[in-house]
């Protein structure tokens, strides 16, 4: 474990949901509706919108891998034909993955000071329910009282759990938003990806009938987390004939290469819609999106903005200078993202406890290679711990 000679701030920590997550304060009548489990072949398995959902292939989690089993297939230094024996031996659920006590028991062993805490499992749920709107409200106004109750929007300072937040009704989302910030929220998660409404029409994330929602967001100064997860791509995966379903760790070499980025457009979506002009007080975090979507997306930015300035209030690339941080995968060109972004703008992120992410939170130091030490502490630290702190109207991003 790397001795960094302070407290780090992890922004990409994960917890595995208890069975009851999206069902503990579900409406009994909508059960059926959203989450239920099944046996199915002698399996547990779970039902979402009354079908066997996927996202994870074993959504108890117990077995589960150990954190940082693949880290040497995602740094590209070893072929896995077959995904499932790359995680090795599974190990019984440890209790920090379920328990906030022990989390920060682990917390202080990797000296981490604080961190955002994400879903394992919630992050794919909102595409599965999409087309019940009603049924996935439910659903996440739900799993947020479980993230409340389990682990705290913000436990003692140190572990800030994301509510998750659909604007599929804008009012919902405003609704949600308030009982976050009465829980001492610090963090919001939301897919990158369009919103299917109530009046089946798909609307962008810079939408105007969002606008509501953004305000009340800029006036709270709190951070949006674009996490990734199940985004609702499939419709590319099957214009190329692939199997659109979405699963964790079923890799094929073609969708691998296929040029689609939905926190690109989700990003990109907030800057040519006005959202950041119209709320000069939001934060955007990307996490686990890595961070080569960067440069293509800057490209169509410099083009863009050459071609049609008038449609810009200023340059696209200093408005995301000023609201957008990244957190990049440890295995990404980082110096180059520090000469795209600046290093106030790049925040460590370990996934931990994901089989993908770093079995020592604190090891991603060594990749920061040919970063200065201050610029190390903004990485490790410093730009994370501006993130928890809500920003004031008026302040400077």
């Amino acid at each position: 474990m790397t001795e960094l000679g302070y407290k780090a701030f992890d922004a990409d920590q994960h917890y595995y949901e208890a069975e009851d997550a999206f069902i503990r304060f579900m409406p009994k009548e909508m059960r059926k509706r959203a989450m239920q489990w099944a046996e199915i072949e002698g399996r547990k398995r779970l039902l979402v919108g009354g079908k066997v959902n996927r996202f994870i292939p074993n959504p108890t989690f117990d077995p589960v891998a150990k954190p940082g089993c693949l880290d040497t297939y995602f740094r590209a230094k070893e072929s896995a034909q077959d995904i499932r024996a790359a995680f090795g031996e599974l190990d019984p659920i440890s209790p920090s993955y379920r328990n906030r006590d022990a989390r920060l028991a682990d917390l202080d062993q990797q000296k981490v000071e604080a961190c955002f805490l994400f879903p394992t499992l919630g992050v794919g749920m909102e595409t599965a329910l999409e087309n019940d709107g009603p049924a996935m409200l439910a659903a996440f106004r739900a799993f947020n009282r479980w993230v409340e109750e389990d682990w705290g929007l913000n436990y003692q300072d140190r572990i800030f759990a994301a509510a998750y937040i659909s604007l599929a009704d804008v009012d919902w989302a405003i609704e949600e938003l308030e009982w976050a910030l009465e829980h001492d929220c610090r963090v919001i998660n939301m897919r990158a990806s369009s919103v299917l409404g109530s009046d089946g029409q798909r609307r962008s994330l810079g939408h105007a009938s969002h606008d509501p929602f953004w305000a009340r967001l800029n006036e709270a100064g709190i951070t949006l987390a674009i996490h990734s997860g199940d985004a609702g791509y499939g419709f590319m995966l099957n214009y190329w004939g692939q199997n659109a379903e979405f699963e964790a760790f079923r890799y094929e070499p073609l969708k691998a290469l296929l040029t689609w980025s939905p926190i690109s457009d989700a990003i990109a979506s907030l800057i040519a819609e006005g959202v950041f002009a119209r709320n000069p007080n939001l934060r955007v975090a990307t996490i686990e999106n890595g961070s080569e979507w960067v440069w293509p997306l800057f490209k169509k930015l410099k083009k863009t903005y050459g071609q049609h300035s008038y449609a810009f209030p200023e340059s696209p690339m200093e408005t995301f200078a000023k609201h957008v941080w990244v957190a990049p995968y440890y295995e990404d060109d980082l110096q180059g993202l520090r000469d795209a972004i600046g290093a106030e703008h790049i925040i460590f992120g370990s996934d931990w406890p994901h089989a993908e992410g770093l079995e020592h939170p604190t090891d991603f130091v060594h990749d920061l290679k040919g970063f200065t030490a201050d610029e190390i502490r903004l990485v490790m630290r410093e730009n994370g711990l501006k993130l928890i702190t809500p920003q004031k109207v008026g302040s400077t991003v």
